[in-house]
């Protein structure tokens, strides 16, 4: 299990909310669980932080991006 505040701790230099995003990705291999125990600190953190953590983490970069496929139309 990779807890965040750990990530956070590990890795005082970081100054952006991309530059954890980008970490949790590449540390999601072999893991099975993110523990989500902290809020990051960054000044870009966005509103749904804790969407996009979880989303980096399962290789899910937006439940409500774009949409893809076809349409009824097609």
């Amino acid at each position: 299990m990779i807890y965040l505040s750990e990530l956070l701790i590990q890795n005082p230099g970081f100054e952006s909310f991309e530059e954890l995003v980008q970490l949790i990705e590449s540390k999601k291999e072999g893991e099975i669980h993110l523990k989500v125990d902290i809020k990051p600190n960054y000044p870009d953190t966005p509103p749904d932080w804790e969407d996009k953590i979880e989303g980096a983490f399962a290789g899910i970069h937006s439940v409500m991006g774009p949409s893809v496929g076809c349409t009824e139309e097609d």
